[in-house]
């Protein structure tokens, strides 16, 4: 698995997007072999990712939106790395 730092841009790969997807009543990321539902903290992850966002940016936004989390540093940085491992985001390296 690949080591995330905070100073990556995700953003999803080519033929990748996520979506509400009224049937499944969930949000799901679509691609052109499937889809795969996800659950709220992923959804809440992912409306986030724009390709301009860091990592970083990710996570400050999100340990605003819910303080009661106590962080979500390590939580976000893990998802990103099975999002990645599922081929769903590529990462942009700081230049």
């Amino acid at each position: 698995m690949i080591t995330i730092t905070e100073h990556y841009t995700p953003m999803f790969r080519r033929g990748y997007r996520m979506q509400f997807e009224k049937t499944q009543d969930c949000h799901v990321i679509l691609y052109p072999e499937g889809m795969a539902k996800l659950n709220d903290s992923a959804t809440f992850i992912l409306q986030l990712v724009d390709g301009e966002r860091t990592i970083a940016n990710i996570i400050d936004e999100l340990n605003e939106r819910f303080p009661e989390a106590g962080g979500v540093n390590n939580d976000v940085k893990d998802f990103f790395a099975l999002a990645h491992a599922q081929k769903w985001i590529t990462f942009r390296e700081p230049a």
